[in-house]
């Protein structure tokens, strides 16, 4: 055997070597009759095959025509300020809440559910509807500054009594002429610093509604003419010391209990010198000035000499004095819901029921204003009629 093969491998030393080069196509099938290799392939045929499946199929607008182009977004326009109409029919900022109270109509809390009784027997119910009082029809006063009610102050007109005896408390009072009922009267104060309840309450509440308005406010005289034009007559609010102050400050013109007669005569004629056409003045605070019997007297004594009326909140009824006097029966929103309110308008309505008259006095607080709306639209089927304030008022000593 060995022989054998050695003469084999010698006959193979002596020739030339085999041309071992092989062509490309016969590398290649070479390479494809291996297992592995084919393995390979197919999958690198199916990853293709996938990759363009999903470039064509995957996005729905593939194989579309498309174009762009440029964008500009318009600025968008200037909300206009709300109505008294959009504020009182729950519409812009959501201001207004519709007089619901919850389970108990007594209760303090304000939304949910409830069933208001009115006193003739009517109820309001509840379940969040909302409630749009109409605008009132305008039954307009005289344009303020009248002749001779007024002459010239360090800051501004100051009211004065005319030379034939005309006063403002009477000449800016909306005229009232009794038709027997008990008479019910109501003051909305706090307005001209909130644009919105205040257009709601000069639009929405009664002519008879009387509306007091802040000395501070922006554009003051613009606002009293807008409520007189209504048919409101007007009066102003008197920032005096209270409890507290000055942590508890009402302004810069504040009335201070120990302020002398010459600070509160320079505060009220800039107080007073703010506005023309209002025939009364309220207060704003003020229980520990109204303690003071000096600051009280000067106050006083400077309304009556200007022909002046004082209506105050209830907490100055030990003290008379002014051209003419009246105080509230009840503050009525001092629960700020919308039960609480109806329940203290119903009192009110009661009170003058049996003394022949009631007075009450309010925040515009939007569900004050909405629930004097609504109460007020029902007195003279009740038997009762809406007054002016000022119909409330009495000279001292009569």
């Amino acid at each position: 055997m060995f022989a054998k093969r050695q003469s084999a491998l010698a006959a193979a030393a002596g020739s030339p070597p085999p041309d071992r080069a092989l062509k490309p196509v016969e590398v290649l099938k070479a390479a494809v009759r291996k297992p592995p290799v084919i393995a390979g392939l197919a999958g690198l045929l199916l990853l293709s095959t996938g990759a363009l499946f999903l470039t064509v199929l995957g996005d729905p607008r593939a194989g579309t025509p498309s174009a762009r182009i440029a964008l500009k977004r318009e600025a968008a326009a200037e909300t206009p300020a709300p109505s008294g109409f959009d504020a009182f029919s729950m519409g812009a900022m959501g201001l207004y809440q519709d007089l619901t109270g919850t389970g108990d109509p007594l209760s303090g809390a304000a939304g949910g559910e409830a069933l208001i009784t009115l006193p003739d027997g009517a109820t309001v119910a509840g379940g969040g509807s909302s409630y749009s009082a109409p605008m009132q029809v305008a039954s307009p006063l005289a344009k303020a500054p009248l002749a001779g009610l007024s002459g010239p102050g360090p800051n501004g007109p100051l009211p004065v009594i005319a030379p034939d005896g005309r006063v403002p408390a009477q000449a800016y009072a909306r005229p009232f002429r009794s038709n027997g009922k008990p008479r019910v009267a109501l003051i909305v104060g706090g307005l001209g610093l909130n644009a919105v309840t205040t257009k709601a309450a000069i639009e929405r509440l009664p002519a008879d509604v009387t509306l007091s308005f802040v000395p501070y406010a922006e554009n003051l005289q613009g606002w009293i003419d807008q409520a007189r034009a209504q048919g409101h007559e007007v009066m102003l609010e008197m920032p005096m010391e209270p409890t507290g102050y000055p942590n508890n400050d009402p302004g810069p013109y504040t009335l201070l209990a120990d302020g002398g007669a010459d600070d509160i005569g320079a505060k009220m004629n800039w107080l007073l010198g703010r506005a023309t056409g209002y025939f009364g003045v309220t207060n704003y605070l003020g229980d520990r000035f109204s303690a003071s019997d000096a600051g009280m007297n000067a106050f006083l004594t400077t309304l009556r000499q200007r022909g002046v009326a004082f209506l105050d909140d209830g907490s100055f009824q030990r003290r008379p004095g002014a051209w003419a006097r009246a105080s509230a029966d009840k503050v009525i929103d001092q629960t700020q819901s919308p039960a609480a309110i109806i329940a203290a308008l119903n009192s009110l309505e009661a009170q003058a029921k049996i003394r022949g008259s009631a007075l009450g006095t309010g925040f515009s607080y939007p569900v004050t204003v909405e629930a004097a709306a609504r109460w007020t639209a029902g007195l003279e089927q009740r038997g009762l009629q809406l007054a002016p304030a000022s119909a409330m008022t009495q000279r001292p000593g009569r």
